[in-house]
């Protein structure tokens, strides 16, 4: 296995994001049976002429079904095993317990879904308009919420689209007189290497910072999968086109990319933000500024994301409150108000107790000022604190006390706004 191959090890629950590409990509019949194929599954009687048209009809149904592009891949990821087994030996996942918990499974999709041997990935694009990432990260009052987060959460829909999909093959084939279609859907919800699988399926290659990326499309896109048991014309891989580029490990504000195509998820900001269920560590705190819900540093910085086109689903358009929102005034959120305001949100899965302490900590790292310092003393005393808020809030006042009137933003961040509003002037 070469070194490249080694590294291609995806942190795949992070950010958001999910991930995708598209391009016209040559289809390559397959008749014979894939690693990981049920051989005691009678055959399929379509034959190589049927299954390339109904190829393309899945590639039309994909597109009316909101989808931008539609990939397929064999399920065939031995060659990330040895990678994936040496990134939880690293620790790399952190208390994310479930990376670990099903063995090699997540590199083996027809054990995850017996008879499986095509895996149908699609991409849908997030990115909303008027993004306003500069003008969010130049202001520490304000927070900055990944752009993946600031719509409805991407899991039922898409997976809702997967299964329509579905439905339109399993019909499709019954007029064939094929009645014995088997599929199952997932989308971030399962233990599979979804970046890999895209990568094989056509819809990007594997970007330094380990998401998908392709050419005319970026990296701003959620992912999915249709495991299914039909023998599909095969999709063929997009070259890699990061080069030399290093913009995305340089720009890192936590230094989480160790090295290309490996992210060690515990110094990671979305995973800091997000996964961590305790006290993010002190040492990250500052370096944090005002994310209080992800980090889309690595994508903000990339070249490729110039041409990254916006959503066409409203729902993933920023909800009024989320769009460069005050520090103060989301602080001052009752669990009630939180739950209401981000009902149907990703954001919704963290809590009220680590949105307080995320927000806390974007409080100490804000300017000086006597109303934040009101807040967080006030915060104090509230019953919707637990100790580990409560040690954020303190952390957070010490602060506020200690520095100057002004605090300059770190040279990164700089250096992530100024790529932002050359390279990316509509979005910034």
């Amino acid at each position: 296995m070469s070194k490249l191959s080694k590294t291609r090890i995806i942190l795949a629950c992070l950010l958001n994001d999910s991930v995708m590409t598209t391009t016209t990509a040559a289809l390559t019949p397959n008749p014979i049976p894939d690693l990981g194929t049920d051989l005691t599954t009678e055959p399929c009687p379509l034959t190589a002429a049927q299954l390339d048209v109904l190829n393309r009809q899945i590639k039309l149904w994909g597109k009316e079904l909101g989808f931008a592009h539609i990939g397929v891949a064999d399920v065939d990821l031995s060659q990330h095993e040895a990678a994936l087994q040496d990134w939880l030996d690293k620790g790399y996942h952190g208390e994310m317990g479930y990376m670990a918990n099903h063995g090699m499974m997540r590199a083996r999709p027809a054990e995850l879904h017996p008879g499986a041997i095509r895996v149908i990935c699609a991409r849908m694009d997030y990115l909303p308009p008027d993004a306003g990432f500069a003008s969010n990260l130049t202001d520490p009052n304000l927070g900055y919420i990944s752009r993946y987060a600031g719509g409805r959460d991407y899991h039922k829909l898409i997976r809702q689209r997967l299964k329509k999909l579905g439905d339109k093959i399993n019909q499709y084939c019954q007029q064939l007189d094929f009645d014995a279609t088997d599929f199952r859907p997932f989308v971030d919800s399962a233990p599979i290497l979804e970046r890999p699988l895209a990568d094989k399926a056509g819809l990007g290659w594997t970007g330094k910072h380990s998401l998908i990326l392709h050419p005319d499309a970026g990296s701003w896109f959620f992912l999915g999968e249709l495991l299914i048991n039909l023998p599909l014309p095969l999709d063929i891989p997009i070259e890699e086109g990061c080069n030399t580029c290093v913009a995305c490990i340089k720009s890192c504000p936590t230094d989480a990319i160790v090295e290309p195509y490996v992210v060690d998820a515990r110094r990671c900001i979305s995973y800091l933000t997000i996964e961590l269920q305790g006290a993010i560590p002190e040492e990250f705190r500052p370096l944090i500024e005002n994310r209080i819900y992800g980090c889309d540093d690595c994508q903000l910085v990339c070249p490729v994301n110039a041409k990254a086109p916006l959503t066409k689903e409203t729902d993933f358009h920023t909800r009024t409150t989320l769009i460069q929102p005050d520090l103060l005034t989301l602080f001052a959120w009752s669990e009630t108000y939180f739950l209401n305001q981000t009902e149907g949100s990703a954001i919704r899965r963290i809590g009220h107790k680590r949105w307080l302490r995320n927000i806390a900590i974007a409080l100490g790292n804000a300017p000086a000022n006597p109303a934040i310092i009101e807040a967080l003393e006030q915060r104090k005393h509230s019953e919707e604190v637990d100790d580990m808020v409560l040690e954020h809030i303190e952390w957070a006042l010490v602060q506020q006390i200690q520095k100057a009137p002004q605090s300059a933003l770190s040279r990164k961040t700089q250096r992530v706004i100024r790529s932002i509003q050359k390279g990316l002037p509509r979005d910034a």
